[in-house]
């Protein structure tokens, strides 16, 4: 299977201003993606999706494909994720280049621990699944079926729409949030506009990598999980 990895890397950063070549302990935010991208055994191609050359001279220095530079109306705070990955996927069968599915990798979620987006894939296919998500366990105290919301008269009910509440948490189901390391998605898929598909896989993370950077206090997580995983990843 053809898979392309794409990382996706804007150059306007509002909440932690040039975040994505900022400086994580020794190294740009974005060579940790780059690195585990390339030390990837499953996939066909990685390259870089940005709007900003100087994020494309960065991610050349780690031996990221810069294929293209990103349209601006791809570069705005609006501009959805999905059709990010449409326009590389677009870009790529205009040259010639085709792929079965995509493997979004996002510099915000920089730790990914050594295989794991090779154990991802392999997943994947063996699911049959239009997509897989990576994935971390819900706390049990926001599980979907711990979690109210208001009705239209203004009255707590239960979010899953359950009538009576689960009492003991060891009866609780089990539920997953994604933890945003790890997209990957049928080339069909995303033509059709979705990540997810009708039949979505999931691999479940370990939480000690998890983090996803949009403020000044995630970079602070992020800066004091490093030296603890380092050698993990």
């Amino acid at each position: 299977m053809r898979i392309l990895g794409i990382i996706t890397a804007r150059g306007g950063s509002k909440g932690v201003p040039g975040k994505n070549i900022k400086l994580l302990g020794e190294l740009p935010l974005l060579a940790y993606t780059a690195q585990s991208a390339l030390a990837s055994q499953l996939l066909t191609k990685v390259i870089l999706s940005t709007d900003c050359p100087t994020i494309a001279a960065v991610a050349k220095q780690y031996r990221i494909e810069v294929p293209f530079i990103r349209p601006e109306i791809l570069a705005t705070d609006t501009a959805s994720s999905i059709a990010v990955v449409q326009h590389s996927v677009s870009y790529l069968e205009n040259q010639g280049e085709f792929f079965d599915a995509v493997c979004l990798l996002q510099p915000t979620s920089p730790f990914r621990p050594k295989g794991f987006i090779d154990k991802a894939i392999q997943k994947f296919i063996q699911d049959g699944a239009d997509a897989l998500v990576s994935v971390l366990p819900v706390p049990h105290e926001f599980n979907p079926h711990w979690v109210f919301e208001p009705n239209e008269k203004g009255l707590l009910q239960i979010a899953t729409g359950d009538k009576e509440i689960i009492k003991r948490r060891q009866d609780l189901p089990q539920a997953f949030f994604r933890d945003g390391s790890i997209y990957i998605t049928k080339t069909s898929v995303i033509k059709e506009g979705s990540f997810y598909g009708t039949k979505l896989s999931y691999l479940e993370n370990h939480p000690d990598f998890y983090v996803n950077i949009d403020t000044l206090e995630d970079w602070e997580k992020a800066t004091a999980k490093l030296p603890l995983i380092k050698s993990q990843l």
